[in-house]
């Protein structure tokens, strides 16, 4: 066999880089999906109303958990909404917030652009809901990626949280994908960690020296840190 074509081999077998994205604080300055959220009560005051209601409720919640009052605010904003017109709202506010231009970031979309051009495997692996995250993709023009997100599902009265993929959640939705190992991660929280950790190359986003040390702490490692825009 030709010299040529012995090399090629194991680059073939190899496949392209795995790549993953996290969204919020990488790609979008802020968080998505609570932007989503605020605008559904600021178009339905009866919401802000019922919240305030629930407020005792919320308060006790809170004494347990800072997740239980927050997924209470979630159903109270998606109160109503089965999954077609759920899919219809996320889609509708996609488009409004693509909009935005400096609502997103520059250079994280820039980067990922350079990722897919160069045959990259690229995947958003996010906290954001999939149906939110997705429509915000297509919009930007952002095609070919695949996207790992938190989930809802139908209940009584609406939409309600399933899967928050946050944390090692990201690990487990990642090895659900088929992957237990990849060559970059960008992250922008300690909450990246785990995601972070088993890739070859991590990249922290715009973190502060006191989160570069707690993330390079939990790692065991440096961390390539970037500061976009």
């Amino acid at each position: 066999m030709p010299e040529g074509e012995m090399d090629a081999a194991p680059l073939e077998a190899a496949g392209p880089r795995v790549v993953l994205f996290d969204f919020d604080g990488v790609l979008i300055h802020g968080d998505a999906f609570y932007l989503f959220m605020r605008e559904r009560y600021k178009c339905a005051p009866w919401r802000v109303l019922l919240a305030l209601l629930c407020s005792p409720l919320l308060l006790l919640q809170l004494l347990f958990s800072r997740r239980l009052p927050l997924r209470t605010l979630v159903r109270i904003a998606l109160l109503g909404l089965g999954e077609k017109r759920y899919q219809a709202a996320a889609t509708a506010f996609a488009g409004t917030l693509v909009q935005r231009s400096r609502q997103f970031c520059r250079d994280g979309l820039q980067a990922l652009r350079r990722h897919q051009a160069a045959g990259d495997r690229v995947i958003v692996v996010t906290g954001c809901e999939h149906a939110l995250v997705s429509g915000i993709l297509q919009q930007l023009g952002l095609t070919d990626l695949e996207v790992l997100a938190s989930r809802l599902r139908r209940g009584w009265f609406g939409m309600r949280p399933q899967w928050h993929n946050v944390g090692r959640r990201k690990i487990e939705s990642l090895a659900k994908h088929g992957l237990t190992t990849w060559q970059v991660a960008y992250g922008d929280s300690i909450y990246d960690a785990p995601m972070l950790k088993l890739a070859t190359e991590a990249v922290l986003v715009n973190g502060t020296p006191t989160l570069c040390k707690k993330v390079e702490k939990a790692l065991g490692r440096a961390v390539t840190r970037v500061e976009w825009f």
